[in-house]
């Protein structure tokens, strides 16, 4: 034993120091291309991992392990220098799929993000006086006009808005809301919390499936800062049920001058036939919300922002908020954001924003394009290729109960089980993430986006042909 672990410490001595192998010339050359620093760093964990390899008397000998060194740091260090947020292709049919980023950005405001992004601009500038001018002036007119209401602002998510309307509102005070609305969205985020970061209390009225107008009278007293309105984001409380209207809350809010706040969350502008029951920003201003608050990358299909709008008065106090100056959005966002309201404005948001796009999309459009590429996986993989119905998810905590039909491509590999055949998809480049189905990998192209479709095709048969080997 002791022979051994002395042979071990001698093969250690014998590789070579660090900047010995700086100066061998494929070192050099990846120096040059990734910098001293970082080739230093990598190289010398790469050396004390053979170290530990030769003294364990594992793995190849120890000058196989040094020749090899060079080619070991080059892949490393590529896949250090390589970028770690990538394109990914969504076949998963759910339309504002959280975890891929939600929406997917239009073409025409993307192009206008990169623009932003390369120069200076008028973020906070007033081109025609010659000052200093105020950010929201970018989007405000905007959501204005879209929301026939007083004023907006934007923040950098919705749940940063309900913060700051919290805190700004009823800071040390009480906030009632109904137990039915106390909900937790993604990532275990509950509006409990929000309401307690915010510093308000809350106030908690009637039960999980009924709460009346006078559960929300009763609780008001010499605290009461403000009511809220919660959306249900991914779950509906169905049967034995009850709640007021907006309607009537807002009239019990004016009747003793309180504000009403509504989180709609989901971010639909206007009231739509394809998503029935999904309350609509507009639609309750109209009804009497004070202040209404929603994202900016689910239905309304633009970047990620928290958007706010209502009555002047409550805005103008949220924008003098210290807090608010911390979730403000930069100019990226409120590029993409301009353009994808201009879109909405304009009424060419069917046709422009991806996500409206995808929504509208019919069964039977979506078969269309499967069948054709159904036919080219056919013939150039080994694949068992069906085209089936099946339905695709809004997603996004918005109508969860809505179901998009739609035509699926499922996929069956000879040799291989449906998970491995979806590792290989997800493996590769770009990664295609889709959904296994009763033992087989379904495509749906609704969630596919325009010119992507030949794309999946190869990336498809590049992995029937990885899981085949």
């Amino acid at each position: 034993m002791a022979r051994f672990e002395s042979a071990g410490a001698d093969l250690r001595r014998r590789i070579p120091p660090v900047d010995q192998f700086l100066m061998q010339p494929e070192v050099r050359e990846l120096t040059s291309r990734h910098g001293r620093e970082l080739v230093r760093h990598h190289l010398r964990l790469l050396l004390e991992e053979a170290r530990d390899r030769v003294s364990s008397g594992g793995g190849d000998s120890l000058a196989e392990t040094l020749a090899r060194l060079p080619e070991r740091l080059s892949r490393r260090l590529e896949d250090v220098a390589a970028p770690h947020l990538r394109g990914v292709i969504n076949a998963t049919g759910v339309v504002i799929h959280t975890n891929l980023g939600r929406a997917p950005l239009s073409a025409r405001a993307a192009a206008r993000v990169a623009e932003m992004a390369t120069t200076y601009t008028n973020l906070e500038y007033d081109l025609s006086e010659g000052e200093r001018g105020e950010r929201e002036a970018h989007v405000e007119p905007r959501l204005v006009a879209l929301l026939d209401c007083e004023a907006a602002l934007v923040v950098n998510n919705n749940a940063a808005a309900v913060l700051l309307a919290v805190n700004t509102l009823a800071e040390g005070r009480e906030v009632v809301v109904s137990r039915g609305e106390l909900v937790e969205i993604g990532g275990s985020f509950r509006i409990p919390e929000v309401l307690r970061k915010g510093g308000a209390r809350l106030r908690e009225v009637g039960t999980t499936n009924r709460t009346r107008l006078s559960d929300y009278r009763a609780a008001i007293g010499p605290e009461t800062a403000a009511f809220l309105k919660v959306h249900p984001s991914n779950f509906r409380i169905v049967g034995f049920t009850e709640s007021p209207t907006l309607e009537e809350l807002a009239g019990l809010a004016r009747e003793t001058s309180l504000p009403l706040v509504e989180d709609l969350g989901s971010g639909l502008l206007a009231r739509s036939e394809a998503l029935p029951g999904e309350p609509a920003a507009r639609a309750s201003l109209r009804d009497g919300a004070d202040l209404v608050t929603f994202s900016g990358d689910k239905l309304l299909g633009g970047p990620q922002a928290g958007l706010v709008a209502g009555r002047r008065s409550l805005v103008d106090a949220m924008r003098k908020n210290p807090l608010y100056r911390a979730l403000r959005v930069d100019k990226l966002t409120l590029a993409a954001l301009d353009v994808t309201l201009a879109d909405h404005q304009a009424g060419r948001a069917a046709r422009e924003v991806p996500v409206v796009r995808m929504l509208a999309l019919s069964a039977a459009d979506v078969r269309e394009r499967a069948e054709a590429l159904s036919d080219s996986l056919r013939t150039a993989t080994p694949l068992q290729v069906e085209v089936i119905p099946g339905v695709s998810a809004v997603g996004g905590g918005a109508s969860p109960t809505v179901e998009l039909p739609t035509a699926l491509i499922a996929l069956t590999h000879p040799l291989a089980g449906p998970d491995r055949l979806a590792a290989a998809l997800r493996a590769g480049e770009p990664p295609v993430v889709a959904r296994v189905t009763d033992g087989r990998v379904t495509l749906d192209l609704r969630t596919v986006l325009p010119g992507q479709d030949s794309i999946l095709g190869a990336a498809v048969q590049r992995a029937a042909l990885d899981v085949s080997r």
